[in-house]
């Protein structure tokens, strides 16, 4: 009888079903959840002392109120406060407005004065009767969603404010260098995390709007601080936790006539750069370790990142252990095959082992054939996409797991190769490479559990590009350009930022160029190669083009990566200011790799005017100033922010939120000191400290 009594819980409101969508669950969620702006309701101005342009809050009477038919159906309304009048203007509104507008009223009224011809007006402006006191503190504005109107979540949040968990997680003696930035507005001391969330939520009429806008402010440095903290907290207790860990020993094993890595190094047709030995070091000694490597390799387009991962496989294989490769594409894990093939199989057939292929577009019985030859260990190095992870596929005992561009991996791939050694009790040891060059500040704080190598030098004979910006109203010469190319035997890139038409962007789509350049340029075979093309074709278009019969190829920003076909000395890109600097950059060391002087042609879309955006302006200037990876990584940086420069959306990375990587340096090096410190001191308020900002956010820093 009881069980009937007792109430069920009421299904959630629509304002409820929004604050979810929004992520803010937990009170702390919603204390943490800042204004974007705030609104000055704090004081009333009189008429006669508000400026043009300028946002005021008046108290008038109506005097006069009529609904206008012409031009339009519109509300207008005259006020008078006693030391001028105002002509309010509503396009639309409803009887209760008309009724709370009515000739005789008292009102508040909230909105951007204009001075016309007619004298002052406001459009649209907020307005409620007069009465009440004034508020003390300015009013926020939240971010919000559809179905979540400003006045539900501000009482949200004052209440969240009231129940939240919000004593102190910084130890006396660990607190944040905040109080040495305050010097502009005065402000002297430290605020408390309480006292910080409660400024910033309701800040005193009297402080400097641009030190909330531009987060300078001391409440914004120590909401920032204690942010970067719980992120390298998290971070290094997941480089403790995997320092528990075993992985196996990769050192060659005793009675080996040439160990593998040096028999490779004797039959490359190129010598190492001093770089490339230096990294190949500091691998080594890693996989000699018992703990499992966690290791970045960084290296600019064209730096010779692949030899340096296939000498690391070799120390794994030399071992008697397994090592996997794995490629977002299957035309970056195809080059990849093929070169570890050309390198290694002629050395593993000597040993009875050989290199597996696995990629989604197998037919049934290849595909089993690869999996019984990695499932007996036979296959000694195995190359392929996603497919290399999934669950079928059974190691005999993989020791060494490299993933190429891993950013555009997502967390729970990479962490699905790392469990791939379970059933052994040890986990592999990973190197993951990249050629989008991070820069140092976003490398200490989302690799700080990370080791990181660079090969910071390019091998000889790489020819240098020069890269030209043309408006896309010349592209007539661009393609004239292309003919002369071709008819000296070089061969042209062109890519194009989407498949087909979208009606949001005007952008021109990859099979409409195909056409329009198959008919400009009679005689020249001219290729498409787009993501949606099925496997066996996109492989056939590739092989045309690398073999020097395609001319032209017509591609999306399928072949950002891993193409390598030297006879290419010219790449245009359609509308280059909607992609991304490093994106432009790693289209850009597709070609450059041969003998021929090769260029970069970026094609830019103009507005009505003949001109194109300023930010659009800034990345384009940048390819064209320099070459220099790491210099175009570190203004991408400043341009797109931590979260688009990650892949944030793929990578699942609990990006910052409140900090700035640019201005924010003194609080990260705080943040990199004092983790460590607190870990081994207080690790309790360490673990309160990253469960408040973290939530369940922090296994995705530990992929």
């Amino acid at each position: 009888m009881a069980d009937k009594l007792r109430k069920t819980p009421a299904p959630p409101s629509a304002a409820q079903k929004a604050l979810h969508k929004l992520g803010l669950v937990r009170d702390i969620d919603l204390a943490l959840h800042l204004p974007l702006r705030y609104e000055d309701e704090t004081r009333i101005t009189p008429l006669r002392n508000a400026r043009d342009g300028e946002v005021a809050q008046i108290e008038a009477t109506v005097t006069a109120s009529e609904v206008q038919l012409r031009p339009r159906r519109m509300l207008k309304v005259v006020v008078d406060d006693g030391t001028g009048t105002c002509e309010l203007t509503f396009f639309s509104f409803y009887p209760s407005h008309q009724k709370t507008l009515a000739v005789g009223a008292r009102l508040r009224i909230r909105g951007e004065v204009k001075g016309g011809f007619w004298g002052r007006q406001m459009l649209h402006p907020q307005f409620r009767v007069a009465g009440g006191e004034l508020p003390a503190a300015l009013t926020p504005v939240y971010p919000t969603t559809a179905g979540l109107a400003q006045p539900y979540l501000r009482r949200a949040v004052v209440s969240a404010l009231q129940r939240a968990d919000l004593s102190e997680t910084l130890p006396p003696g660990l607190e944040p260098p905040v109080g040495r930035f305050m010097g502009k507005n005065g402000v002297q001391g430290a605020f408390s995390l309480r006292e910080a969330l409660t400024f910033l939520h309701h800040p005193a009429p009297d402080v400097a709007l641009a030190t909330l806008e531009d987060h300078s402010h001391p409440a914004w440095q120590r909401l920032k601080a204690e942010e970067l903290l719980a992120q390298q907290l998290s971070q290094q207790q997941s480089r403790r936790a995997r320092d528990r860990l075993r992985a196996p020993v990769l050192r060659a094993r005793h009675g080996e006539a040439v160990p593998l890595h040096e028999q490779l190094l004797a039959v490359l047709p190129f010598g190492l750069t001093a770089a490339q030995r230096r990294v190949g070091e500091e691998i080594a000694a890693d996989l000699g370790r018992p703990v499992p490597m966690h290791r970045l390799l960084q290296g600019d387009v064209g730096s010779g990142k692949t030899v340096v991962s296939a000498l690391a496989a070799c120390l794994a294989m030399d071992a008697g252990w397994q090592c996997a490769l794995m490629a977002p594409t299957e035309i970056l894990a195809g080059q990849h095959f093929a070169k570890m093939v050309g390198w290694l199989e002629p050395l593993l057939a000597a040993r009875g082992r050989r290199v597996a292929w696995l990629a989604g577009g197998q037919k049934k019985k290849e595909r089993a054939a690869m999996l019984a030859l990695v499932e007996s260990g036979e296959a000694a190095l195995v190359v392929g996409t996603h497919a290399v992870i999934q669950e079928q596929v059974r190691f005999k005992n993989l020791a060494l797991a490299i993933v190429d561009e891993q950013h555009r991996f997502g967390v729970a791939q990479r962490l699905e190769l790392r469990r791939k050694l379970e059933a052994h009790g040890m986990e592999p040891h990973m190197l993951m490479m990249s050629a989008t060059p991070i820069p140092r500040t976003l490398a200490m704080s989302y690799y700080a559990d990370l080791d990181v190598s660079v090969i910071d030098e390019l091998p000889p004979g790489r020819t240098p590009i020069v890269t030209r910006l043309i408006a896309d109203s010349r592209k007539d010469e661009v393609i004239a350009r292309i003919g002369a190319q071709v008819a000296a035997g070089r061969q042209v890139y062109w890519v194009c930022p989407l498949i087909e038409e979208s009606e949001a962007l005007d952008l021109s789509n990859a099979t409409a160029t195909h056409q329009e350049l198959s008919e400009a340029l009679p005689g020249v075979m001219v290729g498409l190669l787009h993501s949606r093309m099925p496997a066996a074709e996109k492989k056939a278009v590739m092989a045309l083009f690398s073999a020097g019969q395609m001319g032209v190829l017509v591609s999306t920003t399928v072949i950002e990566v891993g193409v390598d076909v030297p006879n290419a000395s010219l790449m245009v890109i359609e509308h280059a200011e909607r992609f991304g600097l490093s994106q432009l950059h790693q289209l850009r060391g597709r070609v450059g790799r041969g003998a021929a002087a090769s260029a970069c042609v970026l094609l830019y879309a103009t507005n009505d005017s003949g001109r194109v955006g300023e930010t659009a302006k800034e990345r384009l200037r940048a390819m064209q100033e320099t070459n220099d990876g790491f210099e175009i990584a570190r203004r991408d940086l400043e341009i797109r922010g931590p979260g688009e420069f990650l892949g944030a959306r793929q990578s699942g990375d609990a990006l910052l939120r409140f900090a700035d990587l640019a201005t924010d340096t003194h609080l990260l090096e705080w943040a990199r000191a004092t983790a460590p410190l607190m870990l081994d001191r207080h690790p309790q308020w360490a673990e309160r400290h990253v469960a408040r900002w973290l939530g369940g956010r922090s296994d995705y820093l530990k992929a």
